[in-house]
């Protein structure tokens, strides 16, 4: 049996900077993040093992001095608060997702309405319009009608959010309302996209023999959700899974290639421990 790593899959540079500066040795244990630093289970626990501590939201108690903001981002509303009340906040956003808070805030400011493609109750998508008085979340083909009383709109994408389905997207929205004026900002961000087309190029290679692809990433994280796509899209038979302890000998019994990839939170040693467990999983 063939095994066969996407060309690029795993930790972005975002997450391992974010990770890097909540593992620093100075903050000896003094540190709270607000949410899950990045989607990813053994990082989450990693950071618990080292003395941090995480929270939901800054409504919840906070016995640090030291508070930090995910790579996922947050509203400059909720980093003020956590000033106001005395911490040392440590923003580790990522700087692509900085790059969307500052298009839409440029984009309001030459009088467009603010419209993000994503879900709407992701962390990223709640600290990208935390801050707005009036915008749109446009989640698929059935938010359109939302936005049926604008004149002018301005779109930004969540940073995980594919671009062939943002394009598609505004497609519809032309269609469905030629008069009103758009204009459209790709922030999906490039990690996703290098991903998501090595996927893709990967799934084709598997879909012309018995192939297998595994997609390893936290349940959470919606930029490995969307690699499972690609994957049904193509017809390619998948499974999702957050450890090697997931893998099950017989998806390998009759399968010839398989293929692994991996979202921008999940740590490469994960992948390596997955790709070492297949082997030994391996019937031939």
């Amino acid at each position: 049996m063939h095994i066969t790593r996407a060309k690029a899959f795993g930790t972005c540079f975002g997450v391992r900077d974010a990770i890097e500066a909540a593992l620093d040795p100075s903050f000896s244990g003094d540190l709270t993040i607000v949410g899950q630093l990045v989607h990813n289970p053994q990082t989450v626990q990693k950071l618990k093992d080292h003395g941090v501590q995480i929270v939901d939201s800054i409504d919840d108690e906070i016995s640090s001095n030291n508070v930090m903001i995910t790579a996922h981002g947050t509203a400059a509303s909720v980093k003020t608060e956590l000033e106001s009340r005395g911490y040392n906040v440590f923003d580790a956003s990522c700087p692509l997702v900085l790059r969307v808070h500052t298009a839409v805030r440029r984009l309001v400011d030459e009088g467009w309405h603010p419209v993000v493609f994503g879900q709407s109750q992701h962390v990223e998508v709640r600290g990208i319009v935390g801050d707005l008085e009036d915008f749109t979340v446009i989640g698929g083909e059935e938010d359109i009608e939302k936005l049926s009383t604008r004149d002018r709109i301005g779109v930004v994408c969540q940073t995980t959010h594919r671009i062939r389905d943002a394009r598609e997207l505004l497609d519809q929205i032309r269609a469905r309302f030629p008069q009103m004026e758009v204009q459209f900002v790709d922030t999906v961000c490039k990690p996703t996209k290098d991903r998501q087309s090595a996927v893709e190029e990967l799934a084709d290679e598997l879909a012309a023999v018995n192939g297998l692809m595994i997609v390893v990433g936290g349940y959470n994280s919606s930029n490995t959700r969307k690699l499972l796509e690609v994957c049904k899209e193509k017809g390619v038979p998948a499974h999702h899974i957050e450890n090697e302890d997931q893998l099950e000998q017989t998806w390998f019994s009759e399968v010839d290639h398989v293929g692994i990839t991996a979202g921008t939170s999940t740590p490469h040693e994960v992948v390596d421990a997955v790709h070492d467990r297949i082997v030994v999983l391996s019937p031939n």
